[in-house]
């Protein structure tokens, strides 16, 4: 099991708080995220809450090398004490297409999509990514991945990752405890049978 303790804020100088992870973790690796959720209609189903991700990832290292991938996600997400808690299960594919397809066929319609840019550091065990999602504006997310979400070990990583946002330089009261999918997508109704 993968379970990520994460947070994320709000960010007004993309540009400074770029520098500054530089400057303590080096360049850094940029990517783009092109997200597509898809979930059964109404959110009737089997299918996580969440719904199913199917994310295209493209990536290019400090030396220019440039990676894409095709990964399927889903999660079973809470939020506690202002950090994100999901147990995630994560593979990859290699035909979008055909995935897709298969989807629809089990009666899954895409939902909502997320696009998001920006790069990646690694902080003394933390992922720090300083990020711009489309529609929305810039963000850092700070995320631990653990194999338990226990009440000591969620609350020893949300001391960790208020501790690099402290020391980044951005207050508390910028955290945003919404999910990017939550800000996106418009409020709608529906019951299941």
């Amino acid at each position: 099991m993968s379970v990520e303790i994460e947070l994320k804020a709000w960010v007004d100088d993309p540009d400074g708080l770029r520098l500054r992870f530089s400057s303590c973790a080096g360049q850094g690796t940029s990517f783009e995220k092109a997200d597509a959720y898809w979930v059964f209609p109404g959110g009737c189903g089997a299918a996580p809450s969440s719904g199913v991700r199917l994310r295209r990832e493209t990536k290019t290292d400090p030396a220019g090398t440039v990676s894409r991938a095709l990964w399927v996600t889903y999660k079973v997400k809470e939020v506690r004490g202002g950090v994100e808690i999901n147990d995630e299960r994560e593979f990859s594919v290699s035909d979008a297409a055909a995935f897709e397809e298969l989807l629809r066929r089990l009666g899954l319609q895409k939902d909502i999509e997320k696009n998001k840019r920006g790069w990646a550091w690694n902080c003394a065990g933390v992922t720090a990514e300083l990020t711009e999602v489309a529609g929305l504006g810039w963000f850092v997310e700070l995320e631990i991945v653990t194999d338990d979400d226990t009440g000591g070990t969620v609350t020893a990583a949300r001391t960790r990752l208020l501790a690099l946002l402290r020391k980044i330089g951005i207050k508390e009261d910028r955290i945003e405890p919404r999910y990017y999918t939550e800000m996106l997508r418009p409020p709608k109704g529906g019951s299941c049978p």
